[in-house]
């Protein structure tokens, strides 16, 4: 079965507009960071979540569902409900934004994963990350949707080299800022692995080197989840902080 637990903190802001979701029953994790004024990031990374979550559990529940963005073929059932459900919450997110005025722009990143015994399917839209833990080694799983990746991507430049350029944190995608998302899955194999689902306010404060650390010397989640979020607000962190960890464990 999987076990999972998360940990969110607001770090120095007001309120929290991140948000989790998870089902162990259907394997289901993920993490939302939202974004927009007047709390509108609250609300879409929320919407947006229940969405999903909502649409992985009667696909996975019943065949009694329908297709509203068609199926392709040369993936897996369950990328093709992930990638579904994620348009699902895009949709849900981007009507909402237009009605109401205050909600105008908002949107929100997601990383989600879903384990099926020996393989995760994942998918993941804007910055929110999905690593995977085990050795003893830490790698990063998704890439991440901004303005500095691709620029990374195209120009040859090492990402490091563009932390301090003011365009760094831009997201090339969102979910819920246009009416359409482009959006695909992929699939890692899982043996002995914690899966480690996050917000920017953690890999963004906390190096790999040091989650790394901490993912060693503590092998249980709760004491892993707490260690990584107190060390990102340890360093001042400024935006919010949600980590996800899932681990499959024999009954």
């Amino acid at each position: 079965m999987l076990k999972v637990h998360g940990l969110s903190h607001p770090g120095k802001r007001q309120t929290n507009e991140d948000a989790m979701a998870w089902d162990v029953a259907i394997g289901f994790v993920a993490v939302a960071d939202g974004m927009g004024g007047h709390q509108a990031g609250e609300v879409a990374s929320r919407l947006a979540l229940d969405a999903i979550l909502s649409f992985m559990r009667k696909s996975a529940a019943s065949n009694d569902f329908t297709w509203p963005y068609g199926v392709d073929p040369g993936c897996s059932l369950t990328a093709n409900r992930l990638v579904t459900a994620l348009k699902i919450g895009n949709r849900r997110v981007y009507k909402r934004s237009e009605e109401v005025p205050d909600y105008l722009g908002m949107g929100t990143t997601v990383v989600a994963a879903v384990a099926d015994g020996p393989v995760v399917t994942f998918a993941n839209v804007g910055d929110s990350r999905l690593y995977e833990f085990a050795n003893g080694q830490l790698r990063q799983v998704t890439r991440d949707d901004s303005w500095s990746v691709m620029l990374a991507e195209e120009s040859g430049v090492a990402p490091e080299a563009l932390r301090s350029h003011p365009m760094r944190n831009v997201l090339t995608n969102v979910v819920g800022a246009r009416p359409e998302l482009d959006v695909t899955a992929g699939e890692v194999k899982m043996t002995d692995q914690t899966l480690v689902l996050c917000s920017d306010g953690l890999h963004t404060v906390v190096p790999s080197d040091v989650m790394t650390a901490i993912l060693v010397q503590e092998p249980h989640l709760e004491q892993a989840a707490d260690a990584l979020v107190r060390a990102a607000v340890d360093r001042d962190a400024s935006d919010n902080i949600t980590v996800v960890l899932a681990r499959w464990v024999d009954d």
